[in-house]
């Protein structure tokens, strides 16, 4: 076992009892992606490198996409990636406007030391090693804070010459940031980082003294990232790994929105292909049924071409090198690994850590186990999250807490509406025929 400290198992033990994927140590609860280990991790190293990279994850509720995104942006960050993740949705992030996908990209923007709305350290970061590098050159002096303004803006002028021709806007906004804050003006530095990251009803005035023009759009979105990539790689980043999850949501869009989204994803991988993005891994994360019927990815043949992998082989002869990956369901074996590892991870700084061991067995845990799936219709694949949380909030924390308690004599699993998501409550099982909806 991993040793962590107090603040962080608490951590991970909180999402848990809230029914939430936890940020951190996911790495304590991966069962079943070791084949895919030794091939992210050299897809990231080649992506360190100046590579860039796509992949489809596909899976049905419960086999854990989330997690396993969240787990390889672990992964990332520990080699020095900068990481986002961004929810597909019809209504607030629409695949199809690419800006509101940036904007998003930038709200969720983390680093190893900031885990979200990063942007304003990363630009200060690099502001510092562009003046180091001028420094360096020898010829001017520290304390000549003019000249080195003048020549780090000249220096990142430079570097940022690929992404000035297609993104002009960029650049000023950056000298004029780097400005803002060589002078004290920590208001228009915050309105400049603002409207860099896409972020509407930025003041008319603070755009007029950056010297820019209007809001992103659809297209300047991806001139930006352009940007965010030439900077996280000049201030020493390995580069970012970008998840948008739950593409699924494309097919619930009208037709044209579907296919104004499809062809988004499309130009992304052919952007990507074609060396546009150095740096950035892209994963996207979808159900099969997006993949496969006629109303997700194969609605758009370029599309499907670009993605497609043949998956009627055995799961365990599955390529973790191919551009699209499936994580297979949870099985009981799985479910009850999982339990295991969290009892484990519980213990390390419980009030009773014997209590729990003595009274939640392997044996228990596998009991439980069975009575979720059994309120869940069976279905394993949609339990691990229900499951979890009871397990932590009912039957954990009771033990640890309360001398007298014994889950055999004192507890009974009970699992109300209120409390499954839709794809839970969709597998439940009726308990009669009143519980029986008809349409």
């Amino acid at each position: 076992m991993k040793t962590i400290t107090h603040q962080r198992r608490d951590e991970l033990i909180d999402a848990l009892r809230r029914g939430t994927v936890p940020a951190q140590n996911l790495d304590l609860l991966a069962v079943g992606l070791h084949p895919f280990l030794a091939t992210m991790d050299a897809e990231l190293q080649s992506v360190k490198t100046g590579a860039a990279r796509f992949k489809a994850l596909r899976g049905e509720y419960g086999a854990g996409k989330t997690f396993f995104s969240r787990w390889l942006a672990e992964r990332a960050r520990h080699l020095g990636f900068a990481t986002s993740e961004v929810q597909i949705s019809e209504t607030e992030t629409p695949l199809h406007r690419l800006e509101t996908v940036y904007r998003r990209l930038m709200e969720r923007l983390g680093t190893p030391d900031t885990p979200t709305g990063a942007l304003q350290n990363i630009l200060d970061s690099w502001f510092y090693t562009l003046e180091e590098d001028v420094l360096a050159a020898g010829n001017i002096t520290p304390d000549n804070q003019s000249q080195l303004l003048q020549h780090a803006n000249t220096l990142m002028e430079q570097r940022l010459a690929t992404v000035t021709q297609s993104a002009p806007m960029f650049a000023i906004a950056i000298r004029s940031y780097h400005i803002a804050r060589a002078t004290g003006d920590a208001a228009l530095a915050d309105g400049i980082a603002a409207w860099l990251a896409g972020q509407p009803n930025v003041p008319a005035d603070v755009k007029r003294r950056a010297g820019v023009k209007g809001d992103i759009d659809h297209f300047g979105a991806m001139n930006f990232l352009q940007g965010l990539l030439t900077v996280l790689r000049d201030s020493g980043h390995a580069g970012l790994y970008l998840v948008l999850d739950e593409v699924e949501t494309i097919q619930r869009a009208r037709s044209d929105v579907r296919d104004k989204s499809l062809n988004a994803l499309r130009q992304l991988i052919d952007d990507i292909d074609s060396g546009r993005f150095p740096g950035l891994y892209l994963l996207i994360t979808g159900t099969a049924a997006f993949y496969d019927s006629p109303q997700g990815a194969q609605r758009l043949e370029p599309l499907t071409q670009r993605i497609h992998v043949d998956f009627q082989t055995e799961p365990r002869f599955d390529n973790p090198r191919a551009v699209q990956i499936r994580l297979a369901a949870f099985d009981f074996d799985r479910l009850c690994e999982i339990g295991r590892k969290v009892r484990e991870i519980y213990t390390l700084y419980a009030v009773a850590p014997d209590r729990i061991t003595t009274l939640c067995p392997d044996s228990y845990i596998a009991e439980l186990a069975r009575a979720v799936a059994g309120k869940l219709g069976g279905k394993v694949g949609v339990v691990p999250r229900i499951f979890l949380k009871k397990l932590v909030a009912d039957i954990l924390d009771r033990i640890d807490q309360f001398p007298d308690f014994d889950p055999h004599l004192h507890y009974k699993l009970t699992i109300q509406e209120t409390e499954l998501t839709t794809a839970e409550r969709h597998a439940a099982a009726a308990a009669s025929v009143d519980d029986i909806e008809l349409t």
